[in-house]
């Protein structure tokens, strides 16, 4: 089904706050087969609001909207909606009800609550034991979401609520199959190169989706199931060992994966990305099975103290060099007991590249099974986006050690 997302709010419009909610929405309706063909920010505006609505409304096959739902008077969504649809607001009795019984304290005055039981006619509650229970529209066919601006909230009702019911509202217009492969290590230019015999064959769709230091590829198959097998054998066979993982999983993952089923654990020893590589780790539930921990060691003097890096070795080849990120291995190695470690020291930048050593220049050390060794790589962007890379590409030679 197309989709439409209409996010309400002068915080999102002013950009006090950024707009998560949309973006997950649309990763959760791309992944159950769902396509979002826009994405609207309107501001508290009653006007705006009832424009974006029949707008959407006018072209799609279902509408999401959030945010403007509360108990302020800057919340007109409901109001907007009932006047540019023709649908007069209707008090609900079950909904005020639930809100008289709940001890809301000061929070708000209950003149100020009992908003939230007036809603546009028609309207199909999503959950009446949430405080914003959400609803649900059907205006001229289209089925039209409303659910709350808070994330938590908005969340929990486009998983338990909203997608069911698209599910069911699709039934019969015939099977649609989707998955989206995770790569590393390869322009999206290339991996586009590859697969663009695919992407012209009818029934399948492809796209290609730059995540930070990752390119994600996307499947949609209209049609029976073995041609989307054969879809996904030939995009498997296009990646390579570029791909590592599908749908959900990420880099993180697919390693403590590898490391579980050989049964060894992993430590890390970082310099140039200030603990990052441990927080991709860590942010896997469960980690603790497979990640014996870490250190970050900025100075040359905690690279000696901590990772037994010898101080002889920082002067001749400097903190940023293959022998001290094999040092920095092997010493997070003896420390920790791990039975494989990875190192990372490098250049970061704005400042500190020379001729020989430019900014984005990083040394990404491996041990394991008493061999260590060091590899070079050369980034290139901000800060940010150089530490996001490196701690990629240090995960990725991880998975590459224990698949080879």
């Amino acid at each position: 089904m197309i989709g439409e997302i209409i996010a309400v709010g002068d915080e999102l419009t002013s950009g006090r706050i950024v707009n998560t909610t949309s973006a997950f929405a649309a990763r959760q309706l791309f992944a159950a087969g769902h396509k979002v063909l826009a994405m609207h920010t309107v501001s508290d505006t009653r006007q705006l609001i009832g424009e974006a609505l029949k707008r959407a409304i006018g072209r799609a096959d279902f509408v999401l909207v959030t945010g403007g739902l509360g108990p302020t008077s800057d919340d007109l969504t409901n109001e907007a909606a009932a006047e540019a649809l023709g649908r007069p607001a209707t008090l609900r009795p079950e909904i005020l009800e639930k809100i008289r019984a709940q001890p809301w304290g000061d929070v708000c005055c209950q003149a100020d609550l009992e908003r939230l039981a007036w809603l546009p006619e028609g309207a199909e509650m999503l959950n009446l034991e949430a405080r914003t229970c959400g609803h649900l529209l059907v205006h001229d066919s289209v089925p039209v979401f409303f659910l709350p601006g808070v994330p938590g909230q908005a969340v929990k009702l486009l998983t338990e609520a909203v997608l069911p019911r698209l599910s069911a509202w699709r039934e019969g217009g015939g099977p649609m199959h989707m998955r989206l492969y995770r790569t590393t290590g390869l322009p999206e230019c290339e991996i586009n190169r590859r697969l663009l015999l695919l992407e012209q064959e009818e029934g399948i769709s492809i796209g290609y989706y730059p995540v930070e230091s990752e390119v994600h590829v996307s499947l949609t198959v209209s049609g029976a199931e073995p041609l989307f097998a054969e879809a996904d054998m030939r995009i498997r066979a296009a990646l390579g060992w570029h791909l590592y993982g599908t749908d959900k999983e990420s880099l993180a993952e697919t390693v403590g994966l590898l490391l579980l089923r050989r049964g060894l654990t992993l430590a890390v020893a970082e310099s140039c990305t200030g603990g990052l590589i441990s927080a991709k780790i860590t942010a896997v539930p469960g980690c603790s099975a497979w990640f014996a921990g870490g250190v970050v060691a900025y100075s040359n003097q905690l690279k000696e103290r901590l990772l037994d890096v010898d101080a002889e070795l920082l002067r001749q080849h400097g903190a940023v060099s293959a022998a001290v990120a094999e040092a920095m291995a092997a010493g997070i190695a003896r420390r920790s007991g791990a039975a494989v470690t990875v190192a990372v020291t490098g250049i970061a930048g704005p400042d500190g590249g020379t001729a020989e050593k430019p900014v984005g220049t990083v040394y990404i050390g491996l041990h394991h099974d008493n061999t260590t060794q060091a590899s070079l790589r050369r980034f290139s962007g901000s800060r940010n986006e150089i530490q996001e890379m490196t701690a990629t590409a240090a995960l990725d030679a991880v998975r590459l050690l224990l698949k080879g």
